[in-house]
């Protein structure tokens, strides 16, 4: 008999019946694969009748349900802690995915040595033996009595180890090594870690044990990638980075216990992750003197003000239809910059090809960086620098005016401490504005002026 065999979607998870190219739930194109079914479970015993072990259920009032306190406790690392919303809650379930050797495992091993301070500790690792990981710990400088590990990859094995240890915190790495051998899909499967994942967040819940799970994914997409997990899980975090860039972003996409748009900055040494508490002089160190074309802004990275760089590079085409490339800045929306700065600004740049990028691999989605890359844009165009110590803050319109943003108290408390003495901001806005000493606030009403404020052309 041939086997039966289900098709998935790589992006959100969903199960379909045949193959399509394009996923019916999210909309996402060839991302379904085809993958054998699992085994139906055993029907549990009926709830109707009586016997058999059987425990009724009853719904009960959300008044009556006894207050609980969030217990958080500290990894040991501010810039993780940070990201969780204020440190790890007991008995949640952490996802940490990020491109393979991207640095996941090093974080997870480094802030075991803070934890064995307080806690019992279990690193479950499929990708290592023990004698690795002795080696690794030794390198990073890890020790701890209460730290416990285990190379297995059977999700039983891994089981009653939890079982007989009793860990605070379990630390499974990776979950694409973990299989459940009742299923008859290989490792890695959609299948296979979307029923680990499941055991795991019974075991977080029931046992209030603190899992952190490690997850892999590359640029295509793997199969059974942490986008098929981010519903079942409490925190998705992801590492971002270059593994040719010393320096690692990681993001929280998803967090019930926090907010989701916080940011840790770690620098990658040979003595393993290390934080960074000042990004903004990182994102900044390395900054060219009087070159045109460069801009500096403040964007809000949760509660965290960020200094960012800004480049653009205008260049006459060669082609018949300029080239436009962005890296790290919305494409559509540095699109609609080059026209609103053609149309109000009066500057041709449909005759040239025009690319921007942005610093240290951050990404830059909020529209209060508008301003610093329309004065990119002019000043690589016209070829005139904009003074380095000089930031923009603002939200540009189409008809080219400049709107107020959010949080400007903390943006220009951030600029100032980080030496700047000018800021250029929309003149429309709500309520004073204190720029505090050393710093001098240019307002500009559109585009046109603040380009003759920053550039001296109109």
């Amino acid at each position: 008999m041939k086997a039966k065999t289900v098709f998935y979607c790589t992006e959100c998870g969903n199960e379909t019946p045949k193959w399509a190219g394009k996923c019916p739930a999210c909309g996402a194109w060839n991302t379904i694969v085809e993958q054998p079914a699992a085994p139906k479970a055993a029907k549990s015993t009926p709830r109707s009748g009586s016997g058999g072990g059987y425990r009724p259920v009853k719904a009960v009032r959300l008044s009556e349900i006894a207050g609980q306190q969030e217990i958080r406790f500290s990894t040991g690392m501010k810039e993780l802690d940070r990201v969780l919303g204020g440190g790890a809650v007991k008995g949640s379930l952490v996802l940490v995915g990020g491109a393979p050797g991207i640095g996941k495992s090093t974080l997870m091993l480094q802030i075991c040595h803070t934890l064995c301070a307080a806690s019992k500790v279990l690193y479950v690792s499929g990708e290592e033996s023990v004698g690795q990981l002795k080696l690794r710990a030794q390198r990073l400088g890890v020790t701890g009595e209460d730290l416990y590990v285990l190379a297995e990859t059977g999700l039983e094995d891994v089981l009653e180890s939890v079982r007989q240890e009793a860990p605070d915190v379990l630390i499974v790495d990776s979950i694409q090594t973990l299989y459940n051998p009742n299923l008859d899909t290989p490792p890695g499967s959609v299948g296979q870690v979307k029923d680990c994942t499941l055991a795991l967040m019974d075991l977080a819940k029931r046992q209030g044990v603190t899992v952190f799970v490690i997850g892999h994914v590359n640029k295509e997409g793997s199969i059974a990638g942490p986008k098929v997990l981010e519903h079942m899980v409490d925190c998705v975090l992801y590492f971002e980075g270059d593994q040719h860039n010393t320096y690692r972003i990681l993001r929280a996409a998803k967090n019930r216990f926090g907010a989701t748009n916080e940011i840790g900055v770690f620098e990658m040494q040979t003595s393993g992750l290390s934080e960074v508490e000042n990004p903004s002089k990182m994102l900044l160190s390395g900054r060219p003197e009087g070159a045109s074309g460069t801009c500096v802004t403040c964007v809000m990275e949760g509660a965290r003000p960020v200094l960012a760089e800004i480049q653009a590079l205008i260049a006459p085409t060669s082609f018949s239809s300029p080239r436009r490339t962005s890296n790290g800045f919305d494409f559509n929306r540095a699109a609609m910059l080059m026209a609103v700065l053609e149309k109000r600004g009066g500057l041709r740049l449909s005759a040239c090809d025009a690319y921007m990028n942005i610093i240290g691999g951050l990404t830059l989605d909020e529209p209060a960086a508008d301003l610093a890359a329309v004065l990119a844009l002019a000043s690589s165009y016209l070829d005139k620098p904009v003074v380095g110590d000089l930031a923009a803050i603002g939200e540009v319109g189409l008809t080219g005016e400049l709107r107020a943003v959010n949080h400007l108290d903390q943006r220009l408390s951030e600029v100032r401490r980080l030496g700047f003495t000018k800021c250029v901001v929309p003149k429309r806005r709500s309520g004073k504005l204190d720029a505090g000493d050393g710093l001098t606030l240019l307002q500009a009403d559109n585009i046109g002026e603040a380009i003759r404020i920053v550039l001296g052309k109109a």
